[in-house]
């Protein structure tokens, strides 16, 4: 047995760590201070139960914190944490978009359970979760689920998603490909700019403790969009400072350059001004990178304006990015720039602002203002002089469009053509379909914007052609380089913001991702009958046929007024009734929280669901849907609320938890006894009964339950376990608690002594 174990909260100078939240931990000559990012709540010791063993011998302590959870290893040198299999803090930093992928390959999600479980390095430790939650009655998922989330502070952060919790399995960060604000120097191998080194003679001996870090070293690290390939591990990741970065899966560690290009989507047009943050500096020396994904290039858009869209397409190794000025197309493989195109309209003036920009413009305000005045005077004049028959003319158009309108849709408000922001690029697309003509079909590239313009571009890319894809490597071939060709331009007559591309193959199906056909995943699509594209803006849903580019189908949303289509996705609802049968169908949500479900290529209104409620903005902003009719959206900053649409996929939170206690402080018939000790530590003690394992869980105790409710509550009757630092205000809110009480209690006999009656006023 080892020497005793002192842990204590608290007790550091103010004047000079006052700002730091901390639990100290002693045994021996053994010191060290847990530095916490959040405030200690409480905390206790998982240790030895059985009455006949002399010592406690604690094995792991529980910190609870305001923030998150944490388990420390009292039995491994160094005393490291335990990983967390559930309570993970989703908002070590605030999440600033996520990305589902369903049925990851089993070679993919070893290697990404690798890749997080190389990351603990030194902090590695053999124990299990001391705590015990119950038991888990939900059958094994029959696929892997990964949900990725991207952060302020410039990391992606993978989680299981294939059961109820999600279960942190890996972290990755992109801010090592840049020079910070905060980079002391340009050698991240200098001992002097190690923390460890620099804390070597700081006493106390702190140490960082938790993953909760709301801080970020610079706001432009944040991730906007995220992009998977699951079949050829390629990643792209693309920040709000214009960076896209493309990524490989490696199980080494390396140390190597990541290459830069740089794409200008103003294209050298003369009059607009960027007025936002700048560029992150690229290393110019090679940097460690950890074993996972790594960075193969880097490329920069200019302006640096935040990534609005991103589109991969690893069968044809290029990517498709988007900001507010325009779009662009990248080869990755040859790391050459195919395309910029600028979106601009000249009245754009937000563009050159930048989400980042705190200062806001007085004088386009008022030219804003003005405009509007001027332009209601216009209108109100014109409508003055207009004459009996001009208002005849405007009766019976008004009635005709009445006529052709729905009854439970209502008529597109037409949106003027040089609003602030329309050259925003809101989705991206890849597609193998038909384009120039109704015989030959080849890569295209789609692009839509906030001002309801859709831009088509035929693609010329080496080793694709009639359908085929043939093996790359060739002399000839490396030579050659990616052409693109705008086909088609289409302006919505009511330009509304495009917020989903996706192209239908003969049979009426989305087209399948990137090597399933090609590696029999996936049915090969229908290239025999004509091809159709699905566009879908906040206003109205509508089908055209390709190549001509015909309107086919169209639904007006919706019958609510102020409504507008937010997030779209094609989803696979399986019969429950018939295992070999499933529909493709497109799910709506609105800025009213509902979901709305519609057939393909009929766009004929199935059913309407309810979900979230349409004052939280940020619940609506932050869904994403699943491929099998599941759904996430942020009902608080650190919570996941998962749905299903589906009647045949659903995750149910299926467990069992066996009470070892009752409530009050008698024991009971197995002789179970429970007693608070001191310093935050519960005891549990119990008796052997038959069956019972050796390791109980541990039960936490509170005075206020331990008290008859039929006993009157006193302060003198009451114990204050408390591990944090005591202020007044503390205690004046615990005696507040224990007054209500008493009230209640007497409210509760007075009502008791009175007869029951009926008193009409």
């Amino acid at each position: 047995m080892g020497s005793p174990v002192l842990l204590y909260s608290g007790g550091m100078p103010r004047a000079s760590y006052g700002d730091r939240h901390c639990l100290t931990i002693q045994q021996d000559k053994d010191h060290v201070t847990l530095d916490f990012t959040s405030r200690v709540i409480d905390f206790f010791t998982v240790h030895c139960t059985e009455q006949e063993k002399e010592f406690d011998d604690p094995s792991a302590l529980v910190v609870l914190l305001e923030e998150e959870l944490v388990v420390v290893d009292l039995q491994t040198p160094g005393w490291p944490t335990l990983p967390t299999p559930y309570l993970a803090p989703l908002h070590s930093s605030a999440i600033t978009c996520s990305c589902h992928i369903s049925s990851v390959p089993p070679k993919l999600w070893e290697r990404v359970v690798s890749a997080g479980k190389a990351q603990q390095g030194c902090q590695r430790t053999n124990k299990i979760w001391p705590i015990c939650g119950g038991k888990n009655l939900a059958p094994p998922p029959k696929h892997q689920e990964l949900l990725l989330t991207g952060h302020e502070d410039g990391t992606v952060r993978f989680w299981d998603a294939s059961g109820v919790a999600l279960t942190p399995l890996y972290k990755l960060g992109t801010a090592n490909v840049f020079h910070t604000d905060c980079d002391p120097c340009d050698d991240p191998h200098d001992p002097g700019n190690d923390p460890d080194m620099q804390q070597e003679e700081e006493w106390p001996p702190f140490k960082k403790v938790g993953c909760f870090d709301p801080y970020s070293d610079d706001p432009r690290l944040g991730i906007q969009k995220i992009s998977l390939c699951k079949y050829s591990n390629k990643l792209v990741v693309a920040g709000t400072a214009g960076q896209v970065i493309v990524m490989g899966l490696n199980d080494e560690r390396s140390d190597h350059f990541v290459d830069v290009s740089v794409v200008d989507l103003l294209q050298d047009r003369e009059g607009f001004t960027w007025k936002g943050h700048d560029r992150l500096e690229p290393r110019l020396k090679p940097a460690p990178f950890p074993p996972g994904f790594q960075p193969l290039v880097l490329v920069q858009c200019l302006p640096p304006a935040s990534v609005t869209a991103v589109a991969l397409h690893a069968e044809w190794n290029l990517i498709a990015f988007g900001t507010s000025h325009g779009f662009g197309l990248f080869d990755y493989h040859r790391r050459n720039a195919v395309l910029a195109r600028c979106t601009l309209h000249p009245n754009d003036s937000l563009a050159m602002e930048g989400p980042l920009s705190r200062v806001k413009s007085l004088k386009k305000s008022l030219r804003q203002s003005f405009r509007r005045i001027r332009k209601s005077r216009v209108s109100g004049k014109k409508r003055a002089i207009a004459t009996p028959i001009s208002k005849v003319q405007e009766a019976n158009a008004a009635l005709a469009e009445q006529e052709e309108v729905a009854p439970i849709q209502r008529r597109i408000e037409p949106r003027s053509a040089d609003d602030s922001l329309s050259g925003v690029v809101r989705c991206l697309c890849f597609a193998d379909t038909f384009l120039r003509d109704g015989t030959h079909h080849g890569p295209t590239l789609w692009a839509g914007t906030n001002s309801g313009s859709v831009y088509a571009y035929a693609l010329e890319v080496p080793g694709v052609g009639s359908g085929r894809v043939c093996e790359r490597g060739g002399a000839s071939e490396s030579s050659a380089c990616v052409e693109a060709v705008l086909g088609k331009e289409i302006q919505l007559m009511h330009r509304a913001p495009v917020v989903s591309i996706c192209v239908l193959d003969g049979r009426g199906k989305p087209l399948p991702e990137p090597y399933e056909a090609s590696q029999d995943l996936a049915i090969a699509p229908d290239m025999t009958n004509a091809h159709s594209v699905l566009i879908a803006s906040e206003e109205q849903l509508k089908v055209f046929s390709l190549p001509k580019v015909s309107a086919k189908t169209k639904f007006k949303l919706t019958a609510h007024e102020g409504c507008r289509v937010r997030k779209v996705a094609l989803v696979v609802f399986s019969s429950t009734a018939q295992e070999d049968y499933s529909e493709h169908t497109l799910v709506c949500l609105t800025n009213m929280g509902d979901m709305h479900l519609f057939n393909i290529p009929g766009l004929r209104p199935q059913v309407r669901y309810d979900c979230i409620r349409k004052e939280d903005i940020s619940g609506i902003a932050s869904c994403v849907f699943t491929k099998n009719g599941q759904g996430f959206y942020l009902i608080s900053p650190s919570e996941y609320e998962r749905f299903s649409l589906s009647a045949k996929v659903i995750t149910e939170p299926l467990f069992s938890v066996q009470l070892d206690r009752p409530l009050d402080p008698t024991p009971a018939s197995d002789g179970t006894t429970t007693q608070p000790q001191a310093n935050g530590t519960h005891k549990n003690q119990m008796s052997q009964a038959e069956g019972q394992t050796e390791e109980s869980p541990s039960s936490l105790s509170s005075p206020l339950l331990d008290t008859p409710l039929d006993s009157p509550l006193s302060c003198a009757d009451l114990t204050l376990d408390s591990t944090g630092e005591l202020t007044v205000e503390d205690v004046r809110d615990f005696l507040t608690t224990v007054d209500e009480a008493e009230n209640n209690l007497k409210n509760i006999k007075e009502e008791e002594g009175r007869s029951t009656g009926i008193l009409i006023n």
